[in-house]
């Protein structure tokens, strides 16, 4: 059965699609067969991966999945590309029970995955909570600075509703500190805040303030591939290992 890891944070500008496009790549390079579903309408996750935005999101379209899959330059890796269209972006929102798009397609076409990841939009919207409703982990990038703490307590309270709705489906995947500068005494405020509250929930790895891990999607590359002897390269491949770990 496949692990289906939400990568949600109701703020932007944290890492979410920057940890989900590495964290795919990451596990694909692990020998996992993974498949990325951009569901952001921002679609950088598409974008990230060199592949451009479909006219309209493969999942409200009435074909297989299997037919609007796209390859990438990553061997293992598959993406379901993302749409800017605001009317997929209602449809995908719909979470009318089990006629959910998103969950009526993971529910048959992910079997041969190892691993589906679903980048999400930034906000703690009816789409955010129709993907944490298909996945089986929630995983959380959380900027280490003082407002991306603003708000996690909402983030939680709707991860907890869908848990009960769902009981034994959704699980705490795990809370990754991104954009983490150790000579800054906030980010040490942060992670010791987090770490005391979360406990073993957050990952062990932090991924570091590096300008090889922004400049890489410009390339349309992961920082893997980019610059794999960055401290954001290391940082990522050691998140991959500790998401395995937690199997």
């Amino acid at each position: 059965m496949a692990r289906i890891l939400c990568i949600a944070n109701q703020k932007g500008g944290v890492g979410k699609t920057t940890t989900s496009v590495n964290l795919a790549v990451g596990l694909a390079k692990a020998g996992c067969r993974t498949l990325l579903i951009d569901f952001d309408p921002q679609c950088n996750a598409t974008s990230s991966l060199g592949c451009e935005p479909t006219q309209r999101h493969p999942l409200v379209e009435q074909k297989p999945l299997t037919e609007a899959l796209r390859k990438t330059r990553y061997d293992g890796l598959e993406l379901l590309p993302g749409s800017r269209s605001f009317a997929d972006v209602e449809t995908l929102s719909d979470e009318s029970g089990d006629t959910a798009v998103l969950q009526r397609h993971l529910a048959g076409g992910v079997s041969v995955y190892d691993f589906v990841l679903i980048d999400c939009p930034p906000s703690l919207g009816p789409m955010t909570e129709t993907a944490l409703s298909a996945s089986t982990e929630v995983v959380m990038p959380l900027q280490c600075e003082y407002f991306a703490m603003e708000g996690l307590a909402e983030m939680i309270k709707v991860i907890k509703r869908i848990m009960k709705r769902k009981p034994g489906r959704l699980e705490f995947g795990g809370i990754v500190l991104t954009m983490y500068d150790p000579s800054l005494e906030l980010t040490r405020e942060v992670e010791e805040d987090v770490r005391d509250f979360f406990g073993g929930i957050v990952f062990d790895t932090v991924v570091p303030r590096d300008v090889a891990v922004a400049e890489a999607p410009s390339h349309s590359q992961s920082v893997l591939e980019y610059a794999p002897r960055a401290r954001g390269s290391r940082a990522y491949i050691e998140l991959c290992m500790e998401v395995l770990d937690r199997d």
